[in-house]
């Protein structure tokens, strides 16, 4: 079921921005009265379709992408039978090289104008939650990967690149993660340090099986809900109390609870807690995944800054634009070897594991706006048989004033095709690869 619900959420989502995508294209192509033959989500086989018009609108049984086939136009489909016949007024080839450049753009121009859509939405609804700093006042607990830079538990960071932690989530954003030369500021008994951060850092956290986040805070607890068929029930463990020990190891934060009990499934443990002024001592037994069966209620406030229609409409821009941004920074990190292309990207797999296995509209919408952004950056790209390539080439036209022939257009979509399935085949292999690391 829970892969079901994951390709469900894939699948909806590409098919919304496969859509979008090629209505773009569509609604260009007509403005300038173009002649538009098919206009497909999906690749074939076709499973479904009608005609309207002079289209035929149909869903293929492929669904990784769709296309739109626009007379006179060399494209994926690979069709140059008109190349030997008259142009028709009617064909893409006919008209002037700046109605053909809106006609490619379109299918970017409308994917990113969908991911601003998407992010000014969710702003405008939802505001935009984080973590204040002050959940670093208990110090943090630091993962393996952390501890290799230099942090250690129970370290305070107090700046990010010199500037001074507002928000949690700042100690793994983009600067840190995509920059060059960050480090943080951090207070470690009563002086403060300065631990660099590698350039390389987001390439390990993909590779590396953390178990747990790259940096935590340390959260004062007491107990929450515990399962009433679990050992702690049974001992007698009740909501609200709070464990003050475990074998003699003294419990302060959540996360002492976690490694006193790491080395003891199977065991039974003396539990020592505090109800209403009272010291008890249980008898559990610690489950075979080291467990006791409780859930803690954790002290980790989370904030809410919320906005305006207006306001959310920068903002959301911002958030929409800086998914571009990574990607170009993520290319950068890529070309001067501080990231291999292997932790950078993904396929299929990566994406419906991205949307997870149950079924949160914000998490679809969030995801579905980010991955707008990067189609249309990933369509840019200056490859033959993406929509970048025919801008390539239009701009060429445009300047050099000479068209290229449509003998050289059927090469270069050829070539282009050629290296989009070998990308596509080392995804998957990424993804492969990923799972069974």
């Amino acid at each position: 079921m829970d892969i079901l619900i994951m390709v469900g959420q894939l699948l909806l989502g590409l098919s919304i921005l496969v859509g979008v995508h090629e209505l773009g294209h569509l609604l260009a192509a007509k403005a300038f009265g173009m002649r538009v033959e098919k206009f497909s989500i999906g690749f074939p086989p076709k499973i479904a379709g009608f005609k309207w018009g002079e289209t035929e609108y149909s869903v293929g049984a492929v669904p990784l992408g769709g296309f739109v086939k626009i007379s006179g136009m060399i494209d994926e489909s690979m069709d140059k039978e008109f190349a030997d016949k008259e142009p028709q007024p009617y064909e893409y080839r006919s008209k002037p090289a700046w109605q053909r450049l809106i006609v490619i753009m379109g299918g970017i121009i409308v994917n990113v104008i969908t991911g601003i859509i998407i992010f000014v939405g969710l702003t405008y609804w939802l505001g935009e939650q984080y973590y204040p700093a002050r959940l670093m006042d208990n110090g943090i607990v630091a993962s393996s990967l952390a501890q290799e830079i230099g942090l250690k538990t129970g370290d305070k960071i107090v700046a990010v690149n010199g500037k001074a932690l507002t928000r949690f989530d700042d100690i793994t954003s983009r600067d840190v993660l995509l920059g060059s030369g960050a480090y943080y500021t951090v207070e470690r008994g009563g002086e403060q340090l300065r631990i660099d951060i590698p350039n390389d850092l987001i390439g390990q956290l993909s590779r590396k099986k953390l178990g747990g986040p790259f940096v935590e805070p340390r959260f004062l607890f007491s107990v929450g809900q515990v399962d009433p068929k679990g050992p702690a029930a049974a001992a007698g463990m009740q909501a609200g109390d709070k464990i003050t020990a475990i074998d003699q190891m003294p419990i302060v934060y959540f996360q002492d609870v976690q490694q006193a009990l790491s080395d003891k499934a199977g065991k039974t443990v003396n539990v020592a807690i505090s109800r209403k002024n009272t010291i008890d001592t249980l008898q559990i037994t610690v489950t075979e995944q080291g467990r006791i069966g409780f859930a803690a209620d954790l002290d980790r406030p989370v904030e809410t800054a919320h906005f305006g229609f207006w306001e959310s409409v920068p903002h959301g821009a911002t958030a929409a634009f800086g998914i571009i941004a990574d990607q170009i920074r993520a290319f950068g990190k890529i070309f001067k070897r501080e990231l291999r292309a292997e932790d950078s990207l993904g396929g299929p797999i990566l994406m419906a594991q991205m949307f997870g296995a149950t079924w949160d509209w914000v998490r679809f919408w969030r995801i579905t706006g980010a991955l707008s952004m990067v189609l249309a950056f990933m369509n840019f790209l200056p490859i033959p048989a993406l929509d970048g390539g025919h801008v390539m080439f239009i701009l060429f036209e445009m300047v050099s004033g000479r068209k290229p022939s449509d003998k050289f257009m059927g090469t270069a979509q050829q070539v282009g095709m050629i290296l989009l399935l070998s990308l596509m085949v080392f995804a998957f292999y990424v993804d492969i690869a990923k799972i069974f690391r």
